[in-house]
């Protein structure tokens, strides 16, 4: 299982680089199929994967990514409200073929998913978005794995008993510290690149710490889904992770944390 996993681990690692590093239609274009895959993920726990209203959400992602690259809606307020109309005149019409929980999950899933993990590539075409971007791994990835070595060392108080018992406080402390200093030391080696002062660089630290907090939310929101519907895993396609929702669920969170405070912050 380790080696499953870490092959896996590997290959996600490239892919995330390919995309990454090439960055404009590109990565749209691969965040786009991730968004589509996490939310038929998300659709499937409801049992609506294939269903009208299922389109309606992935044709609903199609739209917002598309406006992404290529701009046609003025106000993303203008989608939200079309798109709720659109999921409210199903759910009336083909009543009652839909639970109001598999509606409000429709509308839901495409922000959930497609909206926030778009905050990759909308933080890539930042200014030093080059740099910046990979802080949400930082967070998120860096932070996890920093959490749990401490976790397993010192690990003595539990953090959510009910929703996820071997997380601990010692180990979130340890994971929101470690992107912290993953990001200092990150800010360190490019310094000149993204031409930082040292202020800068402690700031990227600080956001990297409330990206790693939030990290830790998405993480457990995830779980908190899987464990309300009685699922191991939201899907088998990365071997030994899960599926998308399983390995993305803290970066889902933290890409738009990152996108927005470093916007604020880095003038």
């Amino acid at each position: 299982m380790f080696r499953t996993r870490l092959l896996s681990g590997i290959v996600l690692v490239a892919a995330a680089l390919v995309l990454i590093i090439t960055g404009k239609t590109v990565l749209l274009a691969g965040l786009f199929v991730i968004s589509v895959i996490g939310m038929y993920e998300l659709y499937r726990i409801f049992h609506m994967e294939k269903t009208l209203l299922g389109i309606a959400g992935y044709l609903a992602g199609a739209v917002y990514y598309l406006n992404l690259g290529f701009p046609f809606i003025p106000d993303r307020e203008i989608f939200a409200l079309g798109f709720l109309i659109v999921v409210m005149a199903v759910y009336v019409l083909k009543f009652p073929e839909y639970k109001a929980d598999q509606v409000f999950a429709g509308f839901t899933g495409v922000f959930y998913v497609a909206v926030m993990l778009s905050c990759i590539y909308q933080t890539r075409m930042m200014a030093a978005g080059a740099y910046i971007v990979w802080l949400i791994f930082l967070c998120s990835w860096g932070s996890d794995t920093c959490a749990y070595c401490v976790g397993v060392l010192i690990g003595r108080h539990k953090m959510a008993p009910k929703l996820s018992p071997k997380k601990s406080i010692e180990g979130a402390v340890g994971g929101v510290l470690g992107a912290m200093l993953l990001t200092f030391l990150y800010g360190l080696i490019f310094q000149e690149q993204m031409h930082l002062t040292m202020k800068y660089i402690f700031i990227l630290s600080a956001i990297s710490g409330a990206g790693a907090v939030v990290s830790m939310i998405g993480d457990l929101a995830a779980s908190a889904i899987k464990r309300n519907y009685d699922v191991k895993d939201y899907g088998t396609l990365i071997p030994g992770h899960g599926g998308i929702l399983d390995r993305f669920d803290s970066v889902i969170f933290t890409a738009p944390i990152i996108c927005y405070l470093a916007k604020f912050l880095i003038r």
